[in-house]
């Protein structure tokens, strides 16, 4: 799984076998339709796994981030991901004050 950052300042996702290929492909204009309208790319994150299927997992997963949430995953602040999971409106709001009992009620 890595992630690149394109000549606008966008982040693209992806998997592969190969990344050396695959970034070259990228900048070969061969690559994904956001990338070749981006050029070029620069390579800012990668994690290595052993299968391609567990790697595509693992980029459809950070594909789903906040740009915030990714900046934090390439400068390894893993401590501050689950708070930029969090749902704005649920921010400063405990985890008991955001959820409801099965005795609660709700009004429409």
């Amino acid at each position: 799984m890595y992630i690149l950052e394109c000549s606008d300042g966008s982040y693209y996702t992806g998997s592969t076998k190969n990344l050396e290929r695959r970034l070259k492909q990228h900048q070969n204009v061969e690559g994904a339709n956001h990338t070749k309208k981006r050029l070029p790319v620069k390579l800012l994150y990668y994690e290595k796994y052993n299968r391609i299927d567990t790697a595509f997992c693992r980029e459809k997963q950070v594909q789903g981030w906040s740009r915030a949430k990714k900046e934090s995953l390439m400068r390894e602040e893993v401590d501050t991901l689950p708070e930029l999971s969090m749902a704005y409106r649920d921010k400063g709001t405990s985890v008991s004050e955001a959820s409801t009992s099965e005795n609660d009620t709700i009004e429409p």
